[in-house]
């Protein structure tokens, strides 16, 4: 059994771990009492979090701009300084506003824009030099199989392996509320109209992987999803969330997002999610999130506090199964949710893209990727509990690695947390993840390092180190930040130090 605990920040000063008695904390800086426990038992057995777990997504419509930086600007080596990854194409662009186009046929007269062979190849250059895959969702929302179908061979001949699966249709459950489609329109109308989709694709490109049904929700993926595994066998169940909606009262705030109540309706949701998954052994990735629907909110989405929700999402999900998260993104809008975008006109029409914080939350979860998820606890103390999260994860090696995330608003009183690992254990390095405030707009930082210019970023050769002392780890918190806690076993010739 390895445990945390939440404790007085002196706990972790010398003097046999006891401060001083001629020493007074003020109130203000006493933390509050509360307990975490983490078991490598107990709790649903959740398999490795895949290599490929983190992605993001990007409209259709954005698809042409992105696939152009193969040749100039960050994003290839941004993309590799998170590893393997899924990037995917998708939301209202694919339904409403582009359409296929080969050579020198018009476009449709309901579209804005069009793709084409050159800009999937562009692409693919992208996914060949970064190493990750690309999920593209095709239109449904203008019933047109055999345009979709030439697409989808153009897709598979241009991308090759680097072609992770296709989607029918965005948020295909929203339809009849878009008047994309008369009502009534439930999966019973949805089933048919894909597998006309699927036939049409096997018969110009057969083997291509499905995945779907790309909903708008965890409410209704319970019939749709559901509906699209038993019907459609698909190689990938897909869906989206957004915790916050933009015209929703109370309107979005910060508080909002990093409140107790947000991540517990988000755990529902996941479960909602990673149930059907379960039940009918289809993998399920959620391959659109962000904070504030509509596109975001300016001093929320683009905030710090953004990527302390991210942090949590991403680590609360792979906890519970989930197979992968794209977090959506514009390159054109820094003011909105992205992970990464350029900040004039000139900066988006050469590739000098700009990380956004919620980057950093990526770079901090890439370290957990092949890692086994542990149960872990967060038990209430007797009064008001500090608003913090744990998840813990094991390595093949035996390693230990903690995320711990204090979502409290500066000014609150610290918390440190007593990680009880053993005396089999070195003592921790300690990766953190801090910004002047919630509000910031810039000056993230993981580790103390920004990311360069060119978008790269390196893990610093030195990290601070806690001792392990009698088999406690102790680690303070400063509201408003996270940390990755990472605890190595005795034998790996790993530095630290165990005092008894």
């Amino acid at each position: 059994m390895l445990a945390l605990a939440l404790a007085p920040a002196a706990v972790a000063a010398t003097h046999g771990g006891q401060p001083p008695k001629h020493e007074r904390i003020p109130l203000k800086d006493r933390p509050i009492a509360v307990s975490v426990s983490v078991s490598a038992e107990g709790g649903e057995a959740v398999p490795p979090v895949p290599q490929n777990f983190l992605g993001m997504s990007f409209e259709v419509g954005s698809l042409g701009q992105m696939g152009a930086y193969a040749g100039e600007g960050d994003l290839v080596t941004m993309l590799r300084s998170l590893g393997a990854g899924v990037l995917r194409f998708g939301g209202v662009t694919a339904d409403e506003q582009i359409a296929w186009r080969e050579g020198a046929a018009p476009r449709p007269s309901w579209a804005l824009g069009a793709l084409e062979a050159g800009n999937l190849a562009e692409l693919g250059s992208v996914a060949a030099q970064s190493g990750w895959h690309i999920l593209l969702t095709l239109g449904l929302g203008h019933f047109e199989p055999e345009a979709a179908a030439r697409e989808a061979a153009a897709a598979k001949a241009t991308l090759g392996a680097s072609l992770e699966a296709i989607e029918i249709g965005n948020e295909p459950d929203s339809y009849g509320r878009h008047r994309l489609r008369p009502e009534p329109w439930t999966p019973l109308q949805y089933e048919p109209q894909v597998t006309a989709y699927r036939e049409a694709i096997e018969a110009l490109a057969p083997g291509i992987p499905l995945a779907g049904p790309d909903t708008s929700g965890s409410s209704a993926y319970e019939k749709w999803g559901l509906s699209e595994a038993i019907y459609q066998r698909p190689a990938l169940l897909t869906g989206h969330h957004y915790p916050l909606g933009c015209a929703e009262q109370p309107p979005p705030s910060i508080a909002r997002l990093l409140s107790q109540r947000t991540r517990v309706l988000e755990e529902r949701s996941l479960r909602r999610y990673t149930f059907i998954a379960q039940e009918t052994e289809v993998p399920f990735r959620l391959d659109e999130t962000n904070t504030v629907s509509c596109g975001g909110v300016p001093g929320i989405s683009d905030t710090f506090a953004s990527a302390l929700w991210a942090v949590s999402y991403l680590t609360q999900a792979m906890d519970l199964g989930v197979a992968g998260i794209n977090l959506e993104g514009n390159p054109a809008n820094c003011e909105g949710y992205t992970p990464v975008c350029a900040p004039s006109a000139q900066a988006l029409a050469t590739g000098a893209l700009r990380a956004q914080p919620e980057w950093y939350a990526l770079l901090l979860a890439r370290a957990l990727e092949g890692e086994r998820p542990l149960h872990t606890i967060v038990s209430p103390g007797p009064t008001v509990r500090p608003n913090v999260e744990a998840t813990s994860f094991a390595a093949a090696d035996g390693t230990l690695q903690f995320v711990l995330v204090d979502d409290d608003a500066p000014g609150e009183r610290p918390v440190a947390m007593r990680v009880h690992v053993g005396g089999g254990y070195h003592g921790a390095t300690i990766l953190r993840l801090t910004a002047p405030s919630p509000e910031a707009l810039s000056g993230v930082s993981l580790g103390g390092e920004t990311v360069a210019a060119n978008g790269s970023w390196s893990e610093p050769a030195v990290l601070p180190h806690v001792t392990n002392v009698g088999g406690v780890i102790t680690v303070n918190m400063k509201p408003s930040s996270a940390a990755l806690v990472t605890v190595a076993p005795m034998g790996t010739g790993a530095a630290g130090d165990v005092r008894r």
